[in-house]
């Protein structure tokens, strides 16, 4: 799954109408980052860095796991391949929403 794969799916996750309040960057290290704006409705996604209220950093072939249902949020922290720093109940909200 390419970058922009990604960006198409949490588009779809999110639809026209989720807002989380607040500002969700998911880093995924050499593979790039993805800056979800889901402090307005319709929440804006893009492929460009900027400050975020939490950071999620995992591989790309894990957060496609994440979001087609392979790889269960929580767990995927509990075994160390999602990593979080920044307001941990933004994170909880987000799995809650991906779920």
């Amino acid at each position: 799954m390419s970058i922009d794969a990604i960006v198409q799916e949490l588009k779809a996750k999110f639809g026209g109408n989720a807002s989380l309040g607040s500002r969700i960057k998911l880093d995924m290290g050499s593979d790039g980052v993805v800056l979800v704006d889901a402090s307005a409705s319709p929440p804006s996604i893009s492929k460009t860095d900027g400050p975020a209220d939490v950071t999620l950093s995992m591989s790309m072939d894990d957060l496609q796991k994440m979001l087609t249902g392979g790889l269960n949020p929580q767990m995927a922290f509990m075994s160390g391949k999602l990593k979080v720093s920044g307001d941990m109940s933004v994170a909880m909200k987000l799995a809650q929403l991906l779920g």
